[in-house]
């Protein structure tokens, strides 16, 4: 048998700026790659001429590859002795699935790798020029998502809101919210129980990328905000006092980035 390998590379948000080296490297080596559907074009495009190329779509709220079956073929490129790269959007162990890939290969007896890339959550609060965390505002930040396990009660997996607006409340934390834009009603009910309705919010599409556009409003108008400018996924919702200052110049006011 063949003894291949398995990376899991984070493509990042969608820049093909913001790829750190390590990983332009491993996308040049690879023989194949699986491609998730938030990674853009030119970052595909920087692969070798002679590889595989198969797109693994895998975006919130629209159909996509099972995953156990991208599991499979990654194993199967891998003992084929292939040089194998899981390219995925944002960072692999943020909300990704990293984990269970990792898990997978390792137990079939794979060398799997991983490298990091930025987070969604991260680049589109830089790209407002918002540090999540601001020793007057933020002592911490909270990356969560607001899309429960497929097929379960949303109740008993999903994210415990009240909980989370009472630590944020008196911990003074950000949340970024990653695939909440769907459950924004339930998301702004259930933080109002512990926060403020006039806690400032953002609502980022795109980030990073030349269609990226951005909305700033309260966390009271949160879900009519998201609903009335069409802000659809993928978007990440930022909610705490760091989002003051733009909040301030541009209450519910949407602006799309220009090329």
């Amino acid at each position: 048998m063949k003894h291949g390998k398995v990376t899991l590379v984070g493509a990042g948000p969608g820049d093909p700026e913001l790829l750190t080296l390590k990983a332009l490297k491993a996308i040049e080596a690879a023989t194949v790659l699986l491609v998730d559907d938030l990674v853009s074009a030119d970052i595909v495009a920087m692969a070798s001429p002679n590889a595989r190329i198969v797109y693994v779509g895998k975006r919130g709220g629209c159909k996509s590859t099972p995953q156990a079956f991208i599991e499979k073929l990654m194993l199967m490129a891998a003992r084929e002795g292939e040089n194998v790269v899981r390219l995925k959007g944002g960072d692999p162990f943020i909300f990704g699935r990293g984990g269970e890939e990792v898990e997978h290969l390792q137990a079939a007896g794979v060398e799997v790798q991983v490298v990091n890339g930025i987070t969604a959550g991260l680049a589109a609060a830089t790209s407002l020029g918002v540090p999540l965390t601001h020793r007057q505002h933020a002592q911490g930040v909270v990356f969560v998502t607001g899309h429960a396990k497929p097929g379960t009660d949303p109740e008993q997996i999903g994210t415990d809101w009240r909980a989370l607006a009472a630590t944020a409340h008196s911990a003074r934390l950000t949340l970024v919210i990653y695939m909440g834009v769907s459950g924004a009603q339930r998301i702004q009910d259930e933080l109002l129980t512990g926060l403020p309705a006039s806690t400032p919010v953002a609502v980022i599409q795109n980030a990073s990328l030349p269609t990226q556009r951005h909305v700033t409003t309260t966390l009271g108008q949160l879900s009519a905000t998201v609903h009335h400018e069409k802000m659809a996924s993928p978007s990440v919702i930022v909610v705490g006092d760091v989002i003051a200052g733009i909040a301030q110049a541009g209450l519910q006011h949407t602006q799309t980035r220009v090329a």
